[in-house]
């Protein structure tokens, strides 16, 4: 929801995102919490918090048939889709997301994983060692500034965590004097 959301939230200000796939269990694991979907009210909650926040904000959105589910060959195929080192695009998050949220199938489906990766043309394996790596590093380096959960937004140093940061967000961009403060 705050990918597909994120142009409308801060149009009219000037930024410029790179995307980061971290490994959420990663985070969860080092600062020793339950995911939402590992606790049967909170993810009773989430998944009707996600529906009314979808319908708030006209984004189609639809929960995978399992969830949760294995994110690794994703957010390794977001990483292979751009050079050693680099970021994915928007386009191509904007595919895994979809891939995902959209349409209420599995994500994981081996048949709709080759598909979604012969449609990306990954410059490199998915599968690797570096890109295996490179999101190892994504995922500490994320601890390392203290994300917790996801989508983090990181502006000059400072965190926003989840869909409904984004007008602090754009507060922020927008120099409000309230981050001046304490």
């Amino acid at each position: 929801l705050a990918f597909e959301h994120l142009p409308q939230a801060l149009e009219g200000c000037s930024y410029e995102v790179q995307y980061r796939p971290v490994l959420f269990a990663g985070l969860l694991g080092h600062w020793g919490q339950k995911g939402p979907a590992e606790i049967a009210p909170k993810r009773a909650w989430t998944f009707r918090h996600i529906a009314w926040l979808s319908h708030t904000l006209n984004v189609p959105a639809e929960t995978p048939a399992t969830h949760p589910f294995n994110p690794l060959p994703l957010l390794r195929l977001s990483l292979a889709c751009s050079p050693a080192g680099g970021a994915p695009n928007r386009h191509v998050v904007e595919a895994l997301m979809r891939h995902v949220w959209r349409g209420g199938a599995e994500a994981t489906d081996p048949s709709r994983l080759r598909a979604l990766a012969d449609a990306l043309a990954p410059q490199r394996d998915p599968g690797g060692d570096e890109v295996k790596n490179e999101l190892r590093a994504c995922t500490n380096d994320a601890v390392a500034r203290g994300v917790f959960g996801v989508p983090t937004f990181d502006l000059a140093g400072r965190l926003f965590w989840g869909v409904d940061a984004l007008p602090m967000l754009r507060a922020a961009l927008q120099g409000d004097p309230w981050f001046d403060g304490p």
